[in-house]
Parts: C-alpha cells; sequence; structure tokens
C-alpha cells in the first residue's frame, strides 16, 4: 500500500490526477487515515498535522503520482433571501449557532435541520432541499489547515452563545 505524506492546494498547476477520493465536508479533516480511492485501491494518509482539505486538493503518493480530493455531494438547505442586506443578517444569525455555512452571493447552503429551516422562514427566508458539494466557509480563528478555536475549548457548544465573547 502506497502512503501520502503531502499535499498541493486546490488550483496548484500540476500534471493529472490518476484517481479520486469523494468526502463528504466532515470527513476531509484528516492528518492519519486509511483511504478508499474511486479505482478500489486505498492509500495510507499520513501527513505530520491535521489538514481541512478542499474540492480540488491533491494528495501527493511515494511515488509522485496524484490523488484528487472531491466534496462529495451532501444533503442540504438552500436558503435564498429577499437581498443582500437580508442575506448578512441571515449569514450572522447561523454564524452565531456556530453552524458550518458556505455564504454565496445569491444564497447559503447549511447541512438539513429542521428547527434551524423554521427559524429561517421565521426570518423570511426561501429554504429549498438541495443535494450537492459543500464547502463551508473556514472559521475566523481556522489556521495552518488545521481545526482550532484558538481558545479554551472549556466552553459549551450548544447553540445558545449569547452568554459569552470569543474575544
Amino acid at each position: 500500500m502506497l502512503h501520502v505524506t503531502s499535499y498541493l492546494p486546490a488550483g496548484t498547476p500540476s500534471s493529472n490526477p490518476i484517481d479520486r477520493v469523494v468526502l463528504p465536508h466532515d470527513l476531509r479533516h484528516l492528518r492519519r487515515k486509511l483511504l478508499h480511492l474511486e479505482n478500489g485501491e486505498m492509500v495510507m494518509l499520513d501527513l505530520k498535522e491535521p489538514v481541512l482539505f478542499a474540492n480540488g486538493d491533491l494528495l501527493v503518493r511515494e511515488d509522485g503520482e496524484l490523488i484528487e480530493i472531491v466534496a462529495a455531494d451532501e444533503k442540504l438547505f438552500e436558503i435564498r433571501p429577499r437581498d443582500r442586506r437580508h442575506l448578512i443578517e441571515l449569514a450572522w444569525h447561523l454564524g452565531n449557532r456556530h453552524l458550518p455555512a458556505q455564504i454565496e452571493e445569491e444564497r447559503i447552503l447549511i447541512l438539513r435541520d429542521h428547527v434551524i429551516r423554521s427559524m429561517l422562514e421565521g426570518l423570511g427566508a426561501t429554504v429549498a432541499e438541495v443535494s450537492e458539494p459543500f464547502q463551508p466557509a473556514r472559521g475566523a480563528y481556522h489556521s495552518h489547515g488545521s481545526h482550532s478555536h484558538g481558545h479554551g475549548n472549556d466552553h459549551d457548544h450548544g447553540h445558545g452563545h449569547d452568554h459569552h465573547s470569543h474575544d
């Protein structure tokens, strides 16, 4: 079995990948893992630090061949605002709940959560079920490919965060 010990970010000029690994967003935060490729082969990913991979990132095998990371289709809610100001307000509400969100110019994508759907519809958003790749925005405390909040993790990660500040 071949090993992967390095990677290239999406958009790096390179030769064509020889295979792909398709992963949902919550399985793209990796350091060491056996990966099953589309062609049925396996590779051992063994990086020095955890990396949050994006769609199009390339894994470099020990023989120099490349494997493309592909974001899997996921069951999402597509949130459509009335206008841009409304989009900002909706994004604020989602961020206040620490929900992963893919924020685009005309819409927001989130993982399906019917409680959140009700809240968004109550705020005037149009919410539809879609299935497509999900690439949520990396958080403010994200750095160097790792998943870190940058502060003590001794607080509750429930949805109500009005009781403390992240300053």
